[in-house]
């Protein structure tokens, strides 16, 4: 994982960077300090609290087909962070790959919630085994999409989510429209969304009322909920 953080944590995000689909390259040290700011916002946000942020470093970047060694990675560093912090729930963030790896693993029993942004997913009718969603079961799962992502399909996004919508009520997904696979455009926007669904998760905050109708929301409504332009803006005034 990356530097170390305060000790005494009431939580901690794990942030899983993004990846390939097939690589025998080391790490890659751009996906590393592409996620740094995440990290930052989320320790930000969540300072009062006592949430700690890591970025993880993977022992490579490739997820390599039935290895699937981006999800083996997050579970050792989950693990990790138990035997560093004691019992604390944990928050799974993935960006790209990362965000199959977070969903992957997810049955982690320190894992209380998985946030899979712009998610790296396989064809449906290509993988040999249709993407699980068992181990999502008692978690709080928040995925975000770029509706002009052309790096990952947003729609198996979608599908990934109905299925999982199945297994686990507590499932929703929001879609930033116009946005690419980096959610750039928007970037304020998904930032405060990200904050708004891990502190709720973890400290069991009350959601901003988009997550929680999102959450509340049959399919295919609660999956395909836009994020709204000021999201963070308007949450501050609701605050205030």
């Amino acid at each position: 994982m990356g530097a170390a953080a305060a000790r005494g944590a009431g939580a901690v995000a794990l942030v899983l960077p993004d990846g390939e689909a097939e690589s025998a390259r080391g790490a890659s040290a751009l996906a590393y300090a592409r996620s740094l700011p995440t990290a930052r916002a989320l320790a930000r946000a969540g300072r009062e609290e006592g949430l700690v942020a890591h970025v993880l470093r993977y022992r490579g970047r490739g997820w390599n087909g039935t290895d699937a060694r981006l999800a083996s990675d997050a579970s050792w560093a989950v693990s990790e962070v138990v035997r560093r912090y004691g019992d604390v729930p944990v928050c799974l963030v993935g960006l790209g790959m990362g965000g199959r790896a977070a969903l992957r693993a997810a049955g982690h029993t320190a894992v209380n919630s998985v946030l899979a942004m712009a998610p790296w997913l396989p064809e449906d009718d290509v993988a040999a085994t249709p993407e699980p969603v068992k181990q999502l079961g008692g978690r709080h799962v928040l995925i975000v999409h770029g509706t002009n992502d052309a790096r990952t399909d947003p729609e198996l996004s979608y599908r990934l989510a109905e299925r999982a919508k199945k297994a686990n009520r507590d499932t929703c997904r929001f879609e930033v429209h116009s946005d690419g696979h980096a959610l750039r455009q928007h970037r304020s926007e998904v930032q405060a969304l990200a904050a708004d669904f891990v502190l709720g998760s973890l400290f069991g905050h009350a959601y901003a009322r988009p997550v929680a109708d999102a959450l509340a929301a049959p399919p295919p409504l609660g999956l395909r909920m836009p994020l709204a332009a000021g999201f963070g803006r308007s949450l501050r005034s609701e605050r205030d």
